[in-house]
């Protein structure tokens, strides 16, 4: 009789557990699955490996929420399971999950395998861990062929070389795939798995994916393929880039897709290395690239153009970019201008103010006299962002006439953002400056028809006091 109770008793938690999770209220069977941890550590190692893990990789058939939990859960319990040397019994509940419909219960399933794929021996690893990275990969159905494309990289550096080349030519057939979401999948763990490839591989194998995925009909997969490019360039000499991955990221410059477009000009900086490589390769694409139809690939391209000021040096900037930096003045689009004023800036901050007055001020002077009202307002933009740069005295002497012209302007949003410059640029001016110049402009502004352009004139003359 007694044995009978305590064989009754020890099979309690499991008992439970199967109410719960066959009853009807969802919020129940998710509250059991959280207190999965409690429920092992009263079970005891042997018995959930034996009874607890089988038990939940016979009943993947839940609500996604309830997976999605389950999916988490599994990542943590090592420990409850015995330890490394008993990771491996975790494998078919999460082979499962990894294998759902819904993309978020997949994914964390991936997560937690990346994990436990820590825990494993090189023995488990090559004998039980990749052996469910190809199941995955040959799967039936896409979603788990998406899903094994996250586990190569963390797979590859336990295996043998055999392993791995079998690793790689499986990661091949991926990347060709013909549903076109595991070939997305694919291209963007390419990156991961170029970090844990040797180098010979890398040039023998994982490049002409990289080529075939750029290539690809799905812009999704062009644009992912991109990013792998950087990851590919870290790891190569000027002459191997040049060779191997510079054709192919010429032509992603100028993909039929923007986004693929923005990608490049997003990530180009990442991808070069020097300026010979820079000028003779990447630079026919960045002009392409900074004239672009889509303003967002525009706007990635001036982002850079600090950056690449520097790399290239004062004199190969003037010659190649610095009339493209102008142009971007006067784009149609006010977010381009606005991040061209920034851009001037950081130039002048970088080349220095005597640079500015030799190769910007006159030209950012000139659009005063522009008939696009537009670009007289770009004309005080600039002048507030470079009158700090510049230099109180610069300012006097070359910006304020303008500014001074400007208050006779016709169109009333020209008048008060003379106003709002001042308000700017008039703690960098000499006294003198302010009573003979500013002071008479803004008391004529004070008297304006403009309701707007007499509030920031009186705004600017609370500034003077």
């Amino acid at each position: 009789m007694a044995t009978s109770e305590s064989s009754e008793d020890s099979l309690y938690p499991i008992a439970v557990l199967i109410d719960e999770l066959r009853n009807e209220d969802v919020q129940l069977r998710l509250n059991s699955i959280k207190k999965l941890s409690t429920i092992a550590l009263a079970l005891g190692v042997e018995r959930t490996r034996s009874e607890l893990i089988p038990f939940l990789t016979d009943t993947i058939y839940d609500e996604d929420e309830v997976l999605l939990a389950l999916a988490e859960q599994l990542g943590t319990f090592t420990q409850l399971v015995g330890g490394p040397e008993h990771v491996a019994c975790l494998l078919p509940p999460l082979e499962s999950l990894a294998t759902v419909e819904e993309t978020v219960v997949r994914d964390k399933a991936v997560e937690s395998l990346r994990k436990l794929s820590e825990e494993h021996s090189k023995a488990d690893m090559e004998n039980l861990f990749v052996a469910l990275v190809k199941r995955l990969a040959a799967g039936d159905w896409f979603t788990s062929r998406t899903s094994a494309c996250g586990l190569f990289s963390v797979s590859y550096q336990k295996c043998s070389p055999a392993i791995r080349q079998d690793l790689r030519s499986h990661f091949r057939n991926l990347c060709s795939d013909d549903t076109p979401m595991v070939r997305r999948a694919a291209a963007g763990k390419l990156g991961e798995l170029v970090k844990v490839t040797e180098i010979e591989h890398v040039k023998g194998d994982l490049i002409p994916m990289f080529v075939n995925l750029a290539g690809d009909e799905q812009d999704s997969v062009r644009l992912l393929a991109v990013e792998a490019c950087v990851a590919i360039a870290g790891l190569l000499t000027d002459e191997d880039k040049e060779n191997l991955i510079m054709p192919t990221l010429r032509e992603c410059a100028g993909d039929k897709s923007w986004r693929v477009r923005y990608m490049v000009a997003d990530k180009f900086t990442e991808v070069m290395i020097g300026i010979q490589q820079l000028s003779q390769s990447l630079l026919p694409a960045i002009v392409e690239l900074a004239e672009d139809s889509k303003w967002r690939v525009r706007l990635a391209i001036i982002e850079y153009m600090p950056l690449l000021a520097g790399q290239l040096g004062v004199e190969f900037f003037d010659e190649k970019l610095n009339a493209l930096c102008m142009t971007w003045l006067l784009d149609h689009v006010y977010a381009i201008r606005e991040a061209a004023t920034n851009n001037l800036k950081k130039l002048v901050e970088k080349f220095g103010a005597d640079w500015a007055q030799l190769q910007v001020i006159p030209k950012i002077l000139s659009m005063a006299r522009d008939s696009n009202y537009l670009h007289r307002m770009t004309c005080l933009f600039c002048i507030n962002v470079l009158a700090n740069v510049c230099g109180g005295q610069v300012t006097s002497k070359s910006l304020i006439p303008v500014v001074v012209s400007l208050a006779n302007d016709n169109v009333a949003n020209v008048r008060f953002n003379v106003a709002k410059t001042i308000s700017t640029v008039s703690p960098l001016l000499e006294a003198s400056c302010l009573q003979t110049q500013i002071k008479p402009v803004l008391e004529k502004l004070n008297t304006d028809t403009d309701i707007d352009v007499k509030y920031f004139a009186q705004e600017a003359m609370s500034c003077l006091n």
